[in-house]
Parts: C-alpha cells; sequence; structure tokens
C-alpha cells in the first residue's frame, strides 16, 4: 500500500513537464513537497507521540525508493528533512522533539543538514566555522558550502560548527538548528550541473546570534550527533539511489523496444540488450542490499557495515545506469529536450555526496580489519 500510495503520488503530481520545468527554472519543487506532506510521507519515521505514524526503516526506504525513480534530485528535497527529523529525534530534548518534529511533520517548516566547508569535505576536522557562548546565546561566524536545499521556503538548518578548537574535532564540535533567514546569515544559490531544482547552497555566517535552545545534543557532542543519524542518513540515500537508477533503467528499456535501426527494436540486438540486462541485475542487488542494511536496522542490530555497502554500491549502480541508458539512447540521450540528460547530470553527485565512494571504500576495509590509506 506504501508503495502504491507512493507511486500514484508521484505520476499525478510529478509529471515529466513538472520535472522538465523544476529543472529549467531552478525552482524548489514546493507543490511536490506538499503532496508528501500531505500524505503523511515525513510522519512515517516518527512516534505517534509527536504526531508520527511510528513507521519503521524499511516502511521509510521504501517510499524512498518509490518516489525517486523520477529524480534524484527531488529525492533530496524528501530524505534531507527526514534524516534531519530523526537525527533530531534521537539527540534533541524532550522539548526540543515536541517543538520541532510536529512542525517539520506537519510541512510548517523544513530541514537540511550543513557540514562541509571549503576545506572541510571528508576532513570533517578541517572545520572552521565557530560558535562561541555570549549570555543566552551563541555567535557564530564562519562558511560552508555544498548545503542542499539550504535556500528552500521556512528552513531550519541543522549546522555543525566548532565550539572548542584547542581539542579533536570530535570532542569540539556541536549541532545548531538555525533558521535560515537569521540576521547574518547569508545563503547564495551555487551554479551546479547537476540538481538544479532542490539547490546547492554557500553559507556565510557574521556574528549571527543563534539561542541556547537551539543546540542540540550538548556542547561539544556534534560528533555524536554526526554518528547518531549516520546509518539513517546513508541507507535512505541508498535507497533514493536505487529508485532513480530502477527509473533510469526503465526508461532505457522502454526506448530499446521502441527505436527501430536496420528494421527491427535495437533491444533486439545482443550489444544493446545485454547491456540492459547488466545493469538491470546491478540495480536488484543493490537494492537487495539496501533493504537488508534497513532491515537489520530496524531489528536494532549495527548495520554499519551492510548500510556503507548499499551507500557505495547504490551511487555507483545509479552513475552506470545513466551511461548506459545515454548510451542506448544516443543522439536522443544527449538531447535536453528528453530526461535521460538530465538524469546524467543529476546522478554525478551520488558518489560524492553523503560521503564519496573512496571513504565508503575506506570504511568497509576497516570493519575488514584492514587499514586503507
Amino acid at each position: 500500500m506504501l508503495l502504491d500510495s507512493a507511486t500514484k503520488l508521484m505520476q499525478r503530481v510529478a509529471t515529466p513537464d513538472y520535472i522538465r520545468r523544476m529543472d529549467r527554472e531552478h525552482t524548489y519543487p514546493y507543490e511536490l513537497y506538499e503532496a508528501w506532506v500531505a500524505a503523511g510521507f515525513f510522519a512515517l519515521p516518527f512516534a505517534e507521540e509527536y504526531s508520527g505514524l511510528g513507521g519503521s526503516v524499511v516502511d521509510l526506504v521504501l517510499v524512498a525508493e518509490a518516489i525517486s525513480r523520477p529524480s534524484g534530485d527531488f529525492a533530496m528535497a524528501f530524505g534531507g528533512p527526514t534524516f534531519c527529523g530523526m537525527n533530531l529525534a534521537r539527540k534533541g530534548s524532550p522539548e526540543q522533539k515536541s517543538y520541532w518534529i510536529p512542525k517539520l511533520i506537519s510541512g510548517e517548516l523544513r530541514m537540511s543538514i550543513s557540514i562541509s566547508e571549503p576545506d572541510a569535505g571528508s576532513d570533517v576536522g578541517a572545520m572552521r566555522t565557530n560558535a562561541r557562548r555570549d549570555g543566552d546565546h551563541y555567535v557564530l561566524n564562519g562558511q560552508k558550502i555544498w548545503a542542499t536545499a539550504a535556500g528552500a521556503r521556512n528552513n531550519v538548518i541543522n549546522m555543525y560548527v566548532k565550539t572548542d578548537t584547542q581539542v579533536h574535532y570530535r570532542q569540539g564540535m556541536s549541532l545548531f538548528l538555525i533558521d535560515a533567514d537569521t540576521p547574518g546569515v547569508e545563503i547564495r544559490k551555487l551554479d551546479m550541473l547537476g540538481r538544479r531544482s532542490v539547490g546547492t547552497y554557500e553559507i556565510f555566517l557574521t556574528d549571527v546570534r543563534v539561542p541556547a535552545d537551539r543546540l542540540v545534543g550538548g556542547e561539544n557532542k556534534g560528533w555524536d550527533c554526526i554518528l547518531a543519524g549516520l546509518q539513517s542518513e546513508r541507507v535512505i540515500a541508498a535507497a533514493c539511489d536505487c529508485g532513480t537508477a530502477r527509473g533510469v533503467v526503465d526508461m532505457a528499456v522502454a526506448y530499446a523496444r521502441e527505436r527501430k535501426q536496420f528494421g527491427q527494436a535495437i533491444g533486439t540486438f545482443q550489444s544493446v540488450a545485454h547491456a540492459l540486462a547488466n545493469i538491470e541485475a546491478e540495480v536488484e542487488a543493490a537494492w537487495a542490499l539496501t533493504l537488508k542494511a534497513a532491515s537489520k536496522l530496524t531489528s536494532g542490530t549495527d548495520a554499519l557495515k551492510e548500510i556503507t555497502m548499499a551507500k557505495l554500491l547504490a551511487s555507483e549502480v545509479y552513475v552506470k545506469a545513466t551511461n548506459v541508458g545515454m548510451q542506448a539512447m544516443g543522439g536522443y540521450g544527449y538531447n535536453m529536450e528528453f530526461d535521460m540528460q538530465r538524469h546524467f547530470r543529476d546522478a554525478r553527485a551520488a558518489t560524492i555526496a553523503g560521503g564519496s565512494s573512496e571513504m565508503q571504500r575506506n570504511l568497509i576495509a576497516g570493519m575488514m580489519g584492514l587499514k586503507a590509506r
């Protein structure tokens, strides 16, 4: 029922013309977001006491996979607020959870995450944005980059900053909830190759005053917050990548059945058919691993290894699927009037965002007892 509901909603709201317009005009998909709110998708993973539906991680990844099929860009609009809220549910105070989570579920506000800086990507320890206590506020200064959806209306940025620069970053980082329109916050949308609708932003903070009750998990406890949300974030990302890869393969197969050359459909040529068969198998394999990881996480079992492998395989199969789709569609795939080129552009961020493929391989190797360098 969940899958059917999500699929029908996307077919009704996220039509091909709508998706193309959002990409062309670089416009946030507010209409689609409101449809997700009305369908209760954002309520799915949260407890009933916070107006949630008490669903499992498996329920969540099923919906994420279904709503991602038409667009990997739109998936970011769903995944970001969801795992920010789930992290708050784990690490927020009772007062914070009671205040923020119902507002997220109702669509009154959105949430986005901000960690990266110009000199701090995979190397979180190089973070320079800082906060100092000043009475019942903190004062923040610094710069963030690659912040997905930071400029959306009514957005609350979940921002990680240094609160103690004299200790190891794992002991000196904190998480703050910052309204995007707070005085001193300047947000600039970046011109990116893909994922143009939801948007990627640069953020500048100049003497930004944030109330102390916007601190999540306690001062210098930001690393604990990152770890608490890591598994949920990556399994949702894997599900989204699996969904969009599936959408790409379906599009390429439909084209291969209809497109005729030399008097027959190109899908009957072995070179085309085998390429599509291979990527079909790889998408299903990535999805099976993602479901396994989600099931382990739902049961309360440590699933870091499975989730890391799922994130790695799903993101890479998404990129590979778009390459296969572009080749199968030839000049039509390269044409801006067709959707394959959008998937090709959007996919390229999948192996970078949310933890690069290189970092995933390092993490997997470490869990195998190997020290990768």
